[in-house]
């Protein structure tokens, strides 16, 4: 299994999908191998992730008219050709890369989007106040999702703040994954 975590930490909330691939990483060991990859805005580069795992998370905001900080678990197949992710090129081309996959009669990996409804979209380091206060919840979401496919966590015993991960999004030294 591969947790991809999609955005821009250029644009606010946008950036959220590469804060919880970071936060997973640093904060938590699995039962099972899993690869935990900053998928940033990459899009059309993680074709290849794509063609090589049979089973993809992938971690995003979601445009979608409902309140912010409203979380889904969407198939990405269902949600695939339909513009749903309208709020940037990297939310489109990782979608869109499974469509490349079935036009050329490749096997799709089973894969899901676990997105939250953005607050703020625009350019600034962090999160907005509503996307921390949901953070936690966000979290416990992707990792149930986890143990219901077989995957059980543990709490590393010291643990990095997300403030701290997103601090370190603003220092161009700084390693996010």
């Amino acid at each position: 299994m591969v947790i991809i975590g999609i955005g821009n930490v250029l644009q606010k909330d946008d950036g959220l999908g590469v804060y919880a691939a970071t936060y997973l990483n640093e904060n938590y060991t699995f039962s099972q191998e899993i690869q935990i990859i900053n998928g940033g805005v990459e899009g059309i580069h993680l074709l290849n992730i794509l063609e090589e795992n049979d089973h993809i998370v992938i971690l995003d905001c979601l445009q979608l008219n409902d309140a912010p900080a409203s979380i889904y678990a969407i198939p990405a197949q269902e949600i695939s050709g339909y513009g749903l992710n309208n709020g940037g090129a990297h939310e489109i081309g990782i979608l869109q890369c499974m469509d490349m996959l079935e036009l050329q009669g490749k096997e799709i990996p089973e894969a899901i989007v676990i997105g939250i409804v953005p607050g703020e979209v625009t350019f600034e380091f962090g999160l907005s106040k509503v996307l921390v206060d949901a953070f936690e919840g966000y979290i416990s979401v992707v990792l149930q999702y986890l143990n219901k496919h077989g995957i059980q966590h543990t709490k590393k015993e010291t643990l990095t703040a997300l403030t701290e991960i997103m601090d370190r999004a603003k220092d161009p030294s700084g390693v996010m994954i």
